[in-house]
């Protein structure tokens, strides 16, 4: 998770018109726009509460609590006496915040509980039955660096990816110890940790594992089986996906997400920047899927997951180069490759361009290809000056349903403009592209939610950076109103 400075930008409302195929979603319709104005505050992570119609935005210095119906902050909730913030997770109005330790984020982070009608930490609450009466801790210790938290869909356990990452500083050598990655598993009802998760001993399987990087496996996005039963972790850098064990509360294995070949059809990409030419070619190129997002649904009484395939190399830069060191020539000579697993005629780089539809197996169901670049292109946002480095970037995800259809919503972090592209995934091997919501003023999307509240369907938006007329950079939450046919019932 980046940490980029920010400024804002006041957006006029928009409606996006999408392909008339569609039967379900006929638009989308911007509501408003927050730019955030404490000194710090990143709009990174979105988490809607429906108990008090509020959007929860976490970026580093605290959570911006907005009001869903206009955007307004409602309070401003400061968590730098504990640390920095990258992630808020909410169910029956408890909100949990994942927080790194600061100045040293190599040391053990917490989680602190609030309560999102008081909006304060959430303590005093008895447990039920307990003699003599117990109280909830409102802050739990966890792994390094938390990163992702997510509730289990019933409510009994709150994931924490803890990704424990050496340090932040780029083109600086990495400090030591690097902290062991792992999940922690929080039981809700005690609020305590019952297991901490790690990848000692656990089986790997499938292909192109980076397990050359001098890091171990960093966990970084969750996703949950609807039944609460299992949950998929990705291993960004590793080009790898945990599958956690949640009867065991254990890592049963490690799945290997294999590489793209740029070579074929579809898959073409532009590997050349600030040449002012887009130009999308098959090259000798494969793409290891290191994907951030992850998503799950359940159609057909089978679980898929859905992988954002960002791209994403160590912090320090360690593990990359320009393919010139493997013999790489024009086209190919400034684009970015891994040093760890390219060779002479040989290139892999990070990151597929794309996102995948995947079996629980890992097995890959689809792939956009090219579809979220050459989109972008059309639109006139894409970035030249990302080319030679994962292109569009697709990171944040979020997928619902709209009455008997499934949706994904992919956030392209590296366009000129917010983007966010919208495909219908019901028949996951049949996944089709719908439309791209694209945002004026707002830029770099990190975060989604979608959620439904009194019968409407809504976007949630979270961008890291919006630059300013005056060259100032700021962070914006926008919220759409996804337009549904005959969407009139109530909840």
């Amino acid at each position: 998770m980046r940490r980029i400075a920010l400024a804002s930008a006041v957006l006029a409302a928009s409606l996006s018109s999408l392909t008339q195929a569609d039967e379900t979603i006929v638009g989308f319709t911007k509501l408003w726009t927050h730019g955030h104005t404490t000194a710090g505050q990143v709009s990174e992570i979105p988490a809607f509460d429906s108990k008090t119609n509020t959007v929860w935005v976490a970026g580093v210095v605290g959570v911006d609590v907005l009001n869903a119906s206009t955007g307004a902050l409602v309070k401003h909730i400061d968590v730098t006496p504990w640390g920095f913030v990258n992630s808020v997770a909410i169910r029956d109005g408890l909100a949990a915040l994942a927080i790194e330790a600061a100045p040293d984020r190599r040391n053990a982070g917490s989680v602190l509980f609030f309560d999102t009608a008081t909006r304060e930490p959430s303590t005093g609450t008895a447990l039920p039955r307990s003699r003599p009466a117990a109280y909830l801790p409102s802050q739990v210790t966890v792994g390094s660096l938390p990163d992702t938290i997510t509730f289990t869909p019933d409510g009994r356990k709150l994931l924490v990816a803890n990704e424990a990452t050496p340090n932040a500083v780029a083109d600086a050598a990495y400090t030591t110890p690097d902290p062991a990655g792992s999940v922690s598993v929080i039981d809700v009802r005690t609020r305590t940790v019952i297991a901490t998760a790690g990848f000692n001993g656990v089986p790997q399987t499938g292909a192109n594992i980076r397990s050359n990087t001098g890091m171990d496996f960093e966990p970084e996005g969750i996703a949950v089986d609807s039944k609460s039963r299992t949950a998929y972790v990705t291993l960004q850098e590793a080009n790898a996906v945990g599958v956690l064990d949640l009867s065991q509360n254990a890592f049963a294995q490690v799945i290997g997400l294999g590489a793209k070949d740029f070579s074929l059809p579809g898959n073409e990409i532009d590997p050349k920047d600030n040449d002012s030419v887009v130009s999308f070619r098959a090259v000798a190129v494969k793409g290891l899927y290191t994907p951030d997002g992850v998503a799950s649904f359940r159609t057909e009484g089978e679980t898929y997951l859905v992988f954002a395939n960002e791209g994403d190399y160590r912090e320090d830069n360690a593990d990359r180069s320009t393919a010139t060191s493997f013999g790489g020539v024009n086209p190919l000579d400034r684009l970015r490759v891994s040093n760890k697993d390219s060779s002479t005629g040989n290139l892999f780089t990070n990151g597929a361009r794309s996102f995948s539809i995947r079996d629980t197996a890992g097995n890959i169901v689809f792939d956009s290809g090219n579809i979220l670049e050459t989109e972008a292109n059309a639109r006139g946002i894409y970035d030249d000056g990302r080319s030679r480095d994962k292109g569009v970037e697709p990171e944040g995800v979020a997928v619902m349903k709209l009455e008997d259809r499934v949706y994904a919503f992919i956030g392209l972090e590296r366009t000129t403009k917010s983007a966010v592209a919208v495909f219908d995934v019901t028949v996951p091997a049949q996944a089709r592209f719908v439309d791209m919501i694209v945002t004026t003023g707002d830029k770099a999307p990190e975060g989604l939610a979608a959620y439904k509240h009194r019968g409407k369907h809504y976007l949630a938006i979270s961008n890291e950076t919006v630059a300013t007329d005056a060259g100032a950079t700021t962070s914006n939450t926008s919220l759409y109103r996804i337009e549904v046919a005959e969407d009139e019932s109530e909840d």
